[in-house]
């Protein structure tokens, strides 16, 4: 069994996940984890064999019998219709290996898969067992081609936005307080009892995020794969803030405000002039503060603080910032990829130490599936 995603993929990797936006633009619901599984089921296969890719996605990505057919129909277009004039390499070596004529023979939904039962029960757990590995493998330990795959995959990622209640009132059917100055008002007109029950409930609002990213040396292996993450959350919700640190703080909001990812990173390299060096937090957090107060950043929102802890400054600045930040948040949460999957984490490090006291709870962001884990939990947080 392959400890990592095959080799075999690279130079597809792209095209395969752009087959996964397809079928979701016509309307399959597919998830992050079921587009990794489908590389990694490929990468144990042949990226460059038509019926390996097809079965790869058919047992990976078709969670229903009724998708079955817009599956075939999507796969047919995408890899196989090729217009007169196509330059992509990788479709037209997909097209030569497929059979004769051009087209791909689909079996039937009753027939199941192809061939012996047993031997295809054993494909498809050895491609979930290949995919669950590549989630949990940390990004320290993984090859620039993987961590380029997981970056795509993060910025795929679905960071629904956080609300909280505000103090305004709407009607609603479904509400629980009776709107007493409406039916007061119905009562008048109709000079007797109201004609019908009216309800209220309190209006929602989307509540703020702010990013403040470690980029210094230590955080190296991680740092771009957050801010891959608070780039997918800056796509889901314009109340998004985000900010660079290593021995000064950096806004990078305007430069990941772009249509694609690779833009959005390459912008925000340039913006960030102290990327790989050393680390002053409670310098940098005393600087947001200061911005947070002018224009009113951080308060009533969720602050991530994405960092290994290994603080160059002063531990009493650091902690008067996040006494303070704390004040001012609705929620202080933290990043460390040290934490690993380790439940039991206790902070060995200076600036966590100092810090641990103001956080409401520590994530870690060490692989894929703490990330995915982290974003569903930063939904849960308005």
């Amino acid at each position: 069994m392959t400890s990592s995603l095959a080799p075999d993929l690279t130079g597809f990797d792209e095209l395969f996940i752009e087959f996964a936006h397809d079928l979701r633009t016509h309307g399959m619901v597919i998830g992050s984890d079921d587009v990794i599984t489908f590389l990694s089921g490929i990468a144990v296969l042949d990226a460059t064999d038509v019926m390996d890719v097809y079965w790869s996605g058919r047992t990976t990505l078709v969670r229903k019998k009724d998708n079955v057919p817009i599956y075939n129909k999507r796969f047919q277009a995408f890899f196989l219709t090729i217009a007169t004039g196509e330059t992509d390499q990788r479709k037209l070596k997909l097209k030569s290996s497929a059979n004769a004529g051009a087209t791909l023979e689909v079996p039937n939904v009753e027939q199941g898969l192809p061939g012996d039962v047993q031997e295809d029960e054993s494909r498809m757990g050895y491609m979930a067992s290949a995919a669950d590995v590549a989630r949990h493998k940390a990004f320290a330990d993984c090859t620039p081609e993987e961590l380029n795959r997981f970056r795509k995959l993060i910025s795929m990622l679905r960071v629904s936005p956080p609300m909280r209640r505000t103090f305004r009132t709407q009607s609603s059917p479904k509400g629980k307080i009776l709107d007493m100055r409406r039916m007061a008002r119905e009562t008048m007109r109709s000079l007797g009892e109201p004609n019908k029950l009216v309800f209220i409930k309190r209006k929602e609002k989307l509540r703020p995020i702010v990013f403040i990213l470690d980029v210094s040396g230590s955080m190296a292996d991680y740092s771009r794969n957050l801010l891959q993450l608070a780039y997918s959350a800056r796509r889901a919700n314009t109340k998004v803030e985000v900010f660079c640190f290593g021995s000064r703080l950096t806004r990078i909001t305007k430069s990941i405000d772009k249509r694609t990812p690779d833009e959005a990173m390459r912008l925000a390299g340039e913006a960030v002039l102290d990327w790989d060096g050393g680390t002053r937090i409670g310098d940098s957090l005393s600087t947001f503060i200061k911005e947070s107060r002018r224009a009113r950043l951080g308060r009533g929102a969720i602050v991530v603080i994405c960092s290994d802890g290994l603080d160059q400054g002063q531990p009493q600045v650091l902690d008067k910032s996040m006494q303070t930040l704390a004040r001012l948040a609705h929620r202080v949460v933290w990043v460390n990829p040290h934490k690993g999957d380790n439940e039991d984490y206790v902070p060995n490090t200076i600036g966590m130490m100092v810090a641990d006291p103001y956080i409401d709870k520590v994530y870690s962001g060490h692989n894929f599936k703490s990330i995915e884990e982290f974003a569903r939990e930063l939904s849960r947080m308005g």
